[in-house]
């Protein structure tokens, strides 16, 4: 009977293993200290405004700020270690996840229903895409910039949340807890707005038979085309506002002080707010693509952003880029979805 030799590990593969080792360390490492310190912060301020309005929506529990720096450290290590975030990425991903978790977990699960599921469909049928857009990027890794036009809106409205209400999970009442179920239905309508968009322009663009069709004339474009729409993008974009609406559903029954929730009216209309959220929100955007972003083709069939030699217009103006296009739709989305909330929501 032979002896078995034992191949050595290839060098690459041990340095791999130990930092993947060592990720659940840097993680405690730096959110133990950092959850600890904002708390102190959080006291002092306390103390030293203690004849403010504020003082009593500011004092935060040091295990929520544990929790929030615990969570949010973790996504942004997540996001780096997958490229589905750059380094300016993850940092202001962190701001926003941390002003999101400690003003409402219910916030959290929308920042990470809209996180993780637009970073897998940018990420499908990579090379495919590759193929018909000139400025896609390997991976999805998105910058500071994407995270502010995607994240800016829902962030400001948690940072007014956190002042006017306070940190904690409230179930939707507009008859008698009026501001706090605005500020939480505009939420989770911008965030159904952007989870909507991405799901309907990332797998709808690659999972549609046949070319889109341009929103404002009906017209046949080809497949990258801003403000192209198809019957399966459409769809798509309902369902990826329903999964942000299903995971903020989801936190405020389980999560909500069970007496409160008890004389609280349904909150199923959470799901039908994300799924409009998505479906009008990729609407709203596919109409300023096709009107205020430019879109034409080159010699190679690959759809550009920019008129220049060679370029065939296609249709659109040069006066907003993509960043613009989100960052609008999500902040008007973001308004509107409360009031359409308040016509949705029973009444007890």
């Amino acid at each position: 009977m032979g002896t078995k030799i034992l191949k050595p590990k290839p060098e690459g593969f041990l340095k791999r293993l130990k930092v993947d080792h060592l990720v659940p360390v840097i993680i405690c490492a730096l959110a133990i200290p950092l959850s600890m310190s904002m708390w102190l912060f959080n006291v002092g301020y306390s103390y030293i405004k203690e004849n403010s309005r504020y003082e009593e929506h500011l004092d935060i529990h040091p295990t929520r700020w544990l929790v929030a720096s615990f969570i949010c450290v973790s996504i942004a290590t997540y996001g780096l270690k997958k490229k589905s975030l750059s380094i300016s990425g993850a940092v202001f991903g962190f701001v926003v996840g941390l002003v999101l978790t400690i003003a409402s977990y219910s916030f959290l699960a929308c920042l990470f229903a809209f996180f993780m599921t637009s970073s897998k469909a940018t990420k499908f049928r990579g090379k495919l895409k590759s193929k018909l857009e000139d400025d896609y990027k390997e991976g999805g890794q998105r910058s500071w910039i994407h995270v502010l036009c995607n994240g800016g809106m829902a962030t400001q409205l948690g940072l007014l949340y956190l002042l006017d209400v306070g940190c904690g999970e409230r179930p939707i009442d507009f008859s008698n807890d009026y501001r706090p179920s605005w500020l939480a239905m505009g939420i989770l309508g911008s965030f159904a707005c952007c989870n909507g968009d991405t799901w309907a322009s990332e797998l709808g663009s690659v999972m549609s038979h046949g070319d889109p069709f341009l929103i404002t004339t009906r017209k046949k474009v080809p497949c990258g085309t801003n403000g192209g729409i198809t019957i399966m993008g459409t769809i798509l974009s309902g369902v990826g506002g329903l999964v942000v609406g299903a995971a903020n559903y989801v936190v405020v029954v389980y999560f909500t002080d069970a007496t409160i929730l008890s004389v609280s009216p349904p909150q199923w209309p959470i799901l039908v707010v994300g799924f409009i959220g998505g479906l009008f929100g990729s609407m709203f955007d596919s109409l300023l693509g096709a009107t205020l972003q430019y879109s034409g083709i080159d010699a190679s069939g690959k759809i550009v952003s920019a008129p220049g030699k060679g370029i065939k217009h296609i249709s659109g103006r040069k006066v907003l880029d993509n960043h613009s296009v989100n960052l609008i739709s999500s902040v008007v989305m973001g308004f509107v979805m409360p009031y359409i909330a308040m016509y949705l929501w029973p009444q007890l």
